[in-house]
């Protein structure tokens, strides 16, 4: 009886071998990428919907399944043997062709109570929500990274975090108003001052690694542009992080007034260009980020790009810059799925 329980349990369970030679253990109602933070390691990801792509990896060896459907992969990319770690599990002992994320696994993800510190409009649309979590227990992520705001009745929404961790552990959202949203009916016409919510969190991999590359070039549509300011705040505040030779910022919206910020921190320099599709004012580009950053003609082959705003633009930037010359593990990006 003993041996049968113990050939069951084998059944159930797959060894997950990582291209690094780090591994875990993955249970069959698992997917890869829960079995792996399960057991401390981080593999690439954002959404965790399957509607991303960004924890794509290749299946070297073993056979997997997917949980749940695997919507950013093309008919191509399946034929590859490009799997989604956010959707699938495993069958069989599998060797995946990535590595685990190293300090991102070592940090906690979290629930806290929080409260509204302060709400501001920063354009007809985006609501700047700074959050203050409890003296005793703070919210420990990598500039780039984002949270679940849990409100009543459970209701969860996921933003990116727009400030570099502070001493007095507030956390800074920009909210886009949503047609229709739920959440944003709650942030734009009821949410008040000391209102008390949950947040989960740090979650996603978005965030700045360690590079050889001489340019960091970041891309930001949208509010996308709130982990971008996240990830210069902490270069200005760390100089030691700061081995790039030149920094350039691409920031793209419809309209002047889609861009509600300017970056500002002395002793960084930032070469900062708007980029608006519809009506450009006088020393503004026309059109979209990724087409403003390769007519730059930068190279390619000595850049970062770091790429946060609609699912658009951050596949278009991928396929554009990648065939360009870009190296496609120098291309991290995070995009925001649209939910009421």
């Amino acid at each position: 009886m003993t041996d049968l329980i113990l050939n069951c349990i084998k059944i159930d369970m797959s060894k997950i071998t990582l291209s690094n030679g780090s591994s875990f253990v993955c249970q069959s109602e698992q997917t890869l990428l829960e079995a792996a933070r399960a057991q401390g390691l981080m593999l690439e990801h954002s959404c965790r919907t399957g509607r991303c792509g960004v924890c794509k990896a290749h299946v070297l060896t073993g056979e997997t399944l997917p949980l749940k459907e695997e919507e950013s992969l093309t008919e191509n990319e399946r034929a590859s043997g490009l799997v989604l770690t956010c959707c699938r599990t495993a069958l069989t002992d599998t060797e995946l062709d990535i590595k685990d994320l190293g300090e991102l696994g070592s940090i906690e993800v979290k629930t806290l109570p929080c409260r509204i510190d302060s709400l501001a409009l920063l354009s007809g649309d985006v609501i700047e929500v700074v959050l203050r979590t409890p003296p005793s227990s703070r919210l420990t992520y990598l500039s780039g990274q984002y949270v679940d705001v849990i409100g009543k009745n459970g209701l969860r929404r996921s933003y990116s975090i727009a400030n570099a961790p502070r001493e007095d552990g507030k956390i800074i959202l920009q909210v886009r108003k949503v047609l229709n949203g739920e959440m944003s009916r709650y942030w734009f016409a009821e949410a008040q001052v000391n209102d008390l919510l949950r947040i989960e969190g740090p979650l996603g991999t978005f965030c700045l690694r360690k590079s050889q590359a001489s340019h960091l070039v970041l891309l930001a549509t949208g509010t996308g542009i709130a982990p971008i300011k996240a990830m210069l705040e902490t270069l200005a505040a760390n100089p030691s992080l700061n081995s790039y030779q030149q920094i350039s910022l691409y920031w793209g919206g419809r309209t002047e007034k889609d861009i509600y910020w300017t970056p500002d921190f002395p002793g960084l320099d930032v070469h900062f260009t708007r980029v608006l599709s519809r009506t450009p004012s006088s020393g503004d580009i026309k059109g979209y980020v990724q087409d403003a950053a390769l007519a730059d003609g930068f190279d390619l082959q000595e850049s970062i790009v770091y790429a946060c705003g609609s699912e658009a633009m951050i596949e278009s930037a991928r396929k554009q810059l990648i065939s360009a010359g870009l190296h496609h593990k120098n291309y991290h990006s995070d995009a925001f799925v649209s939910s009421n």
